[in-house]
């Protein structure tokens, strides 16, 4: 019972009650000033930004959103400030932006800049050994001579 008149009240609340500021209550205000209001087009109606922070683990990547997003190898075990901001993934260290992404819509993807991975070892591409530039002595003898001088052969 106390909780519908409660419930009454607050719904009868602004009609009956006359705003200190300009004096007629706020839903007789709200009709007036209707007509001048527009449409957000989509748009959210306040700046989205998120401030977090995070540890970059072990194999160079902080979570966020159950994605992945790749952070310079040397702040391995540091904790960076993370930013989203209009799409964008931004990764601060000591106030700098160490890392940049798009933010990804998807669930558990990866996020990776190769640079970032620079100076690991099997993180840059497979390189060929050289080529010897001289080539390789041949045998000076017969391996026959060998097996004489050894004893006889295998």
């Amino acid at each position: 019972m106390v909780y519908k008149r409660l419930e009454q009240g607050s719904f009868t609340w602004p009609v009956r009650h006359r705003s200190r500021t300009h004096g007629e209550p706020p839903i007789a205000r709200f009709a007036a000033e209707a007509g001048a209001l527009r449409p957000l087009g989509g748009r959210a109606p306040f700046g989205q930004l998120r401030d977090l922070v995070r540890k970059v683990r072990p194999d160079c990547a902080i979570d966020l959103d159950t994605n992945s997003y790749s952070v310079p190898w040397r702040l391995v075990g540091e904790t960076v400030t993370v930013v989203v901001l209009a799409g964008r993934v931004i990764v601060r260290h000591a106030g700098a932006v160490v890392a940049d992404h798009p933010l990804c819509a998807g669930r558990r993807q990866w996020i990776t800049d190769r640079a970032h991975l620079a100076g690991l070892v099997g993180a840059g591409p497979v390189r060929e050994a050289p080529a010897p530039s001289t080539p390789l002595p041949a045998l000076l003898r017969p391996l026959a001579e060998y097996e004489a001088v050894a004893g006889g052969g295998w």
